[in-house]
């Protein structure tokens, strides 16, 4: 019995393992001081005041205890100095993180970080914003950011296999869907150039096959074990 249960407790943490899934998305970030927090609405209801510092960052995570923060300097006066304000306009410090070689969708390259200032009427949201300095933006059909700058090319949150840690810096974050607060994506299907966020696939998990599996193995082996000891 010992060593059939040892074996089931095998079989399920290798299933498990198998089946851990990340997201390939973009994420959105506020600095808070000296240090990024993850932004708590998408980038379509936030509107950044003139001074503040936001961030993107393309990255494979788990969830948004996993994500990873935008690099590199992250300084308003840096960015934004020689930019003069403007009577109704604000100046908002952007930082783009195309993310590492690692976290790339196959047979892409992420173009190098960047910064760009972005001067906006002051009811702007943080999208707009984003507009304003890095077109071509991409969107799907649920107001998931896609693409910044047009990269990536194709798809949009998509779940990829990991098999341990990613190699990314971890920090909390927030998806950058439009109108979202923070978490990756539940799941999402590449339809060609716009991708299309879904929910998980319905229906009962290889772990649960599995489970049920195992719990009739070892009621059939308990049962044998009881008549052994009669006989």
């Amino acid at each position: 019995m010992l060593l059939l249960l040892c074996g089931v407790l095998l079989v399920l943490g290798s299933v498990g393992q198998a089946h851990a899934a990340a997201y390939r998305y973009w994420s959105f970030w506020e600095r808070d001081g000296s240090a990024w927090a993850y932004a708590t609405q998408g980038p379509s209801t936030a509107r950044p005041s003139d001074g503040d510092v936001q961030g993107f960052r393309f990255a494979v995570s788990r969830d948004s205890a996993d994500a990873a923060r935008p690099r590199g300097a992250a300084d308003f006066a840096a960015i934004c100095g020689g930019t003069a304000a403007r009577g109704g306009e604000k100046r908002v410090a952007l930082v783009i993180d195309f993310g590492t070689a690692a976290d790339a969708p196959a047979g892409e390259t992420p173009p190098a970080a960047r910064t760009a200032c972005a001067r906006v009427p002051d009811d702007a949201t943080t999208a707009e914003a984003l507009a304003s300095v890095a077109k071509p933006l991409r969107y799907d059909t649920n107001a998931l950011l896609c693409a910044i700058v047009g990269y990536p090319g194709k798809g949009c949150g998509e779940a990829v296999a990991v098999d341990g840690g990613t190699d990314t810096d971890t920090e909390p974050t927030a998806d950058a869907r439009t109108d979202a607060p923070s978490s990756p994506p539940a799941a999402a299907s590449d339809e060609g150039a716009e991708g299309a966020e879904g929910a998980e696939g319905e229906g009962p998990s290889v772990g649960l096959f599995v489970g049920v599996g195992v719990v009739a193995v070892l009621g059939a082996a308990a049962v044998w074990q009881a008549r052994r000891r009669r006989g």
